[in-house]
Formats: C-alpha cells, structure tokens, sequence
C-alpha cells in the first residue's frame, strides 16, 4: 500500500460504546504522561543535593539528563514498532514500570556511572509512553476531538513536573532529612502505581469497542515517510523544540539559582512556566485547526525567542515574562507539530506509531544536546548567559522552518 493510499482511508469510529471508554482511555494515558513528566523533572530541584553527593561537575550533570534522550534516540522507533506488535495495554504497563525502575536505579546509585546508567535506562521505557500516547489518542479520538485530547494529555508532564518542582524542596526533602534518594524511591512508586492504575483501566474496557486498524509493513512504513519533505522538516523542528525544553526544563531551577533565588524559591518560579503551560496545553492545540495552525506554530517559535531574551534579566516582573512566555512555548509546540505530523498527507491511522517513533527519536538528539549544551556553556563561561543565546538562536530557526513546512504541507 502506498503513502497516499494509506492517507485516504479514513479513521476507525469507535461507536457509541465507546463514547465513555474514550476518555477513561485519556486518563489512563494522562496518569502514564504525568508520571513520565515526574521522573523527567526529578533531578533538577535537586540538581546540588545529587551533585555533592556523587561528587560531580555542572557538565558531568549535563551529560546525565541528556543520558537518557540518547538511548530514546536509538529506542523510539523500536518502542513504536513494539507498541504496534503487543497492544498499548501492556507495552505502556511496561513502560511505566521501566520508567519506575530508573527512578529507583538512581537513588541506589553511589558514583557518576551508576546514576549516568539509571537515567539511561528512562530512555528505554519513556518512548513506550510517549510513543504510545498519541497513537491511542489518534485511533480513539477524531475532528476538534484529537486535538483537545491531545492538549489533556500533554498537561500530564506538565502537572507531574509541578509537583516534582513545587513539593521537592518545599516539602519531601524536608520531610525525609534532605535525602534526595528517599525522594527518588517516592517518585518511582508513584510512576509504577501509574502503570497498575492504567493496567487496570484498559482490563476494564471493551476490547471490541477498540479501533480495528491493520498495521502496516513497518520498515517500508518508515521509509516512505522519512521521503517525504514535509515529514523531514517536522523531524528537523523536533531537535529544535526538545533542545530548547529539555535544555531549560533540567537547568531552570538551577539558573534561577544563580541569579539570587533561594532553593524552595527557585522551584516555585521554575513551576510557573509549567502552570502556563497546563493552561496552554488545553487551550492552543484546540485552536490549531489546520487552517490556523501554521500561524500558531509560528507564534510558540516567537514566544520562545522572546523568553530566552527575557531570561537574561533579574528584574523580577522581565523575569516573570519571561517564564511565562517560556510556558506558552513549551506548552504547545511539540504538540502542535505532532498534530502536523500525523495529519499530514500520507500519514494516516495506520503510521501514527511509526511516525512517532520517527519523531521522537529525531527530537531527543535535541534532548541530548539541550542539557549537556548548557551544562558544557556554563562551566566554559560560569553563567547561562551564552546559552540562552544559543536557544534564542535555536528557537529562530524554528520560526524559519516553520515557515518552510506551511509551504510544503499545502495540498
């Protein structure tokens, strides 16, 4: 079957049956995204605790929350094509237990090599998860649907890190005498109960009321996408948006440090973008239409060149603009493009999980490069002023590339 073969048939209805199961479906998969959003967002409150403690430098740490986006290089498409073989029921009860272990991987690690390798192992459950989400919503949900159930489920990340950031300091840490691995062990039963929780969820529903999609040959599935020019320039702007948020979500407890906020400060300024960005998952995806969306797309890519800039500053309210533009960004563009992505001619239900394989495993170079790119910048110059240059760059390349793709989707 080709490309466009593939695009014109249409999606799966679920029925009436399935009208309510659908969004026990999304809850399932908000509560998996939350805790993978915990676990991401883990280190970085405690970024000095951990380091004192391992007796390790700013880069060594940036090569440690870049470590697992370089195994989700190589495991995303993998996880999708698994994903496509086992049924999303167990792979993503799997992923959440893998993503559990690495928490509890970390607060057992004594050295640099033992935490480097607990992070690594999140890059082997965290594409299940994230690979796994938008293909169930994408056979569960259609029209203005999909993209609000696209923008619920995004504000799972966002609402794990909020809690992850705000309660680490203000009050866990505390809680257990300032030891961050007791931390670590409570964040990895939350994320392993995620995946009994969604386990039991999926056992519930009507196995009968689910889309019935035949899968597609998977290799020459991927081959005929990465083809496409309007699927490479996606994958390009993917780098682009992870290496802008994962390089700022992991050091912005860290920056705000520096510039004089003390440590339980700190977390509470680092949730405000996520705050934002729990706010404009909900709204910005429903909005996007594809008439709209291009637009959208590339207003999130000027709202991240505008927060880099304001970043610099530590006059509180530039500050809080910043941040809170830094929110509007991170809070839509990777949504945003993954709607592009799977609505895209040629793409169709049936390549959603190979296409998100491909581009999540495009996007976590830049994931690798964000962190460990800020990390190197700052011990070279011993502030983050050159790398939040660097992302403003980043970020107008997105808003050119943008440009380019509403050109090349055109019909």
């Amino acid at each position: 079957m080709s490309l466009a073969q593939a695009s014109r048939q249409p999606a799966a209805d679920p029925g009436p049956v399935a009208t309510l199961q659908k969004w026990w479906v999304l809850f399932g998969v908000w509560l998996l995204y939350a805790s993978f959003g915990l676990i991401i967002a883990s280190v970085a409150p405690m970024v000095r605790l951990i380091e004192a403690s391992l007796g390790i430098s700013h880069s060594a740490m940036g090569s440690v929350m870049g470590a697992w986006q370089l195994v989700y290089i190589f495991a995303a498409i993998p996880c999708g094509m698994l994903l496509d073989r086992i049924g999303a029921k167990t792979a993503l009860l799997l992923g959440a237990l893998l993503i559990a272990a690495s928490a509890v991987g970390r607060a057992f690690a004594s050295d640099y090599l033992s935490f480097l390798l607990a992070v690594m192992l999140f890059g082997v459950g965290g594409p299940i998860i994230s690979s796994g989400a938008p293909k169930v919503i994408a056979q569960w949900f259609t029209g203005s649907q999909r993209g609000l159930a696209m923008g619920i489920y995004m504000t799972g990340p966002a609402i794990g890190s909020v809690i992850c950031l705000t309660l680490s300091h203000a009050y866990f840490l505390p809680l257990f005498d300032m030891d961050w691995r007791k931390v670590m062990l409570l964040w990895a039963a939350v994320a392993g109960l995620s995946g009994l929780i969604w386990w039991f969820l999926a056992s519930l529903l009507d196995t009968r009321a689910q889309p019935d999609v035949k899968p597609l040959p998977q290799i020459q599935s991927m081959q005929e996408l990465i083809r496409a020019p309007a699927v490479r320039v996606v994958l390009l702007m993917s780098i682009g948006v992870f290496l802008y948020n994962h390089g700022l979500n992991n050091w912005l407890p860290e920056l705000l440090a520096l510039s004089g906020k003390q440590a339980i400060e700190a977390g509470y300024w680092a949730a405000l973008p996520t705050v934002v960005g729990i706010l404009g998952s909900l709204l910005i995806p429903r909005l996007a239409t594809p008439e709209r969306r291009f637009h959208i797309l590339g207003g999130l890519c000027i709202a991240a060149m505008l927060a880099s800039l304001l970043l610099h500053s530590q006059d509180n309210l530039t500050l809080s603009a910043g941040l809170i533009l830094q929110g509007i960004a991170r809070s839509s563009l990777m949504t945003v493009l993954i709607l592009t992505l799977v609505e895209l001619p040629g793409i169709g239900e049936q390549r959603v999980g190979v296409a998100s394989g491909l581009f999540f495993s495009a996007a976590e170079i830049g994931g690798v490069l964000g962190p460990l790119g800020m990390g190197i910048i700052y011990d070279a110059t011993g502030h983050f002023s050159g790398a939040l240059n660097a992302l403003t760059g980043v970020a107008l390349l997105m808003f050119v590339g943008s440009i380019y793709l509403s050109r090349l989707a055109k019909p």
